[in-house]
């Protein structure tokens, strides 16, 4: 058996466009007869691209969220002058990796790796404060597919993180990208984002409390509900003017978490996994989180993602059964975002 298991983090770009280079000359009445210059090709370098995946040393116990890892494309002359895709930009951050997608305009899927310290508050006082913080466009994103403030403006909808500010209070930089809109999706806001949802994330942020290390995929989903004549249909909403940014119907958050087996035993870990997807609708703060549990392969199957190897959800326990799933209800920022609407929506049951 190797020494290290490898768990994939998400799906990885197919390749990445390049091209040789488009001449276009203009010539005088007296050249017009003559035929356009022939301009030679040269191939462009192979791009890499980074791989965030997870590494967990069974002989050491450590886990890590590592970029180490390249994927080198090999393109056939056919896509010498462009490779259409499709294309996943992968964005680095102080405090996450994300995947953007750059035709919903929002995450493909975030990965953050959580623990105590890196949570803990230094000097008893956060070094990253969301007052000092805005929601702004991420440069990082070409400018065609990137999504922007004013999709957003009146649209019904909260500018959703993905990762959230209070997982990145080590350093103000860091709480900024998370207000980076790579890392926003629009969620209902009343009953949602503003309440269930943030007690999910709050749930994720406590498991540090119980484990070693806590990673934590956050994936907006696209999922099929059966309609009157039987068939099934993906039906969803687009904001923006023009639409540019789609709005998910479901959003899901798959943990890995790790800890030792007992103080005799340090270097050996126990491994534990869940999925929680939630519906992108007005959640009873009463609702059970177990009753949103489904398998990480369920997750995989929507998003097209491979989240953990088979290995990985082989030996790991259920999350459920190696501590409490149970949101506390708490009313996160309800005085910040006093005043702003949220989407009709119905009510979950």
């Amino acid at each position: 058996m190797p020494s290290a298991v490898i768990v994939h983090a998400a799906v990885f770009t197919a390749g990445a466009v390049i091209g040789g280079g488009l001449a276009v000359a203009v010539s005088n009445k007296n050249r017009a007869t003559q035929p356009p210059p022939i301009i030679p090709y040269t191939p462009a370098p192979r791009p890499n691209e980074s791989t965030p995946v997870i590494g967990l040393d069974i002989i050491s116990g450590k886990t890590q969220l590592s970029k180490g890892l390249t994927i080198t494309s090999n393109l056939p002359a056919v896509l010498k002058y462009g490779n259409p895709g499709p294309i996943s930009d992968t964005l680095v951050r102080k405090a996450y990796v994300a995947g953007y997608d750059r035709r919903l305009r929002h995450p493909a899927w975030t990965a953050e790796h959580l623990t105590r310290a890196n949570l803990a508050k230094l000097g008893g006082e956060p070094v990253g404060d969301r007052a000092n913080s805005k929601f702004i466009e991420d440069d990082d994103v070409p400018d065609t597919f990137r999504a922007r403030l004013q999709d957003y403006f009146r649209s019904g909808y909260d500018r959703g993180h993905m990762v959230p500010a209070a997982d990145a209070k080590i350093s103000q930089e860091a709480m900024n990208e998370t207000f980076l809109l790579s890392n926003i999706a629009p969620q209902v806001g009343e009953g949602f984002n503003r309440h269930y949802w943030a007690y999910l994330e709050d749930w994720c942020r406590r498991l540090t409390g119980t484990f070693q290390d806590v990673y934590v995929f956050t994936v907006p989903l696209y999922l099929p509900k059966q309609e009157a004549d039987g068939k099934w249909r993906v039906t969803h909403e687009v904001i923006g003017s023009p639409p540019n940014v789609s709005v998910p119907t479901h959003f899901a958050k798959v943990v890995l978490t790790t800890r030792p087996t007992s103080p005799s035993a340090p270097d050996v870990h126990e491994i534990s996994t869940g999925a929680f997807v939630l519906p992108n609708a007005i959640i009873r703060d009463d609702a059970p989180l177990e009753g949103f549990t489904v398998p990480v392969e369920a997750v995989e199957r929507a998003a097209g993602l491979s989240l953990f190897s088979d290995q990985i959800k082989a030996q790991s326990k259920h999350i459920c059964r190696s501590t409490k799933c149970e949101v506390i209800v708490r009313k996160f920022d309800d005085a910040q975002k006093k005043g702003r609407k949220a989407v009709a929506s119905p009510k979950y049951t």
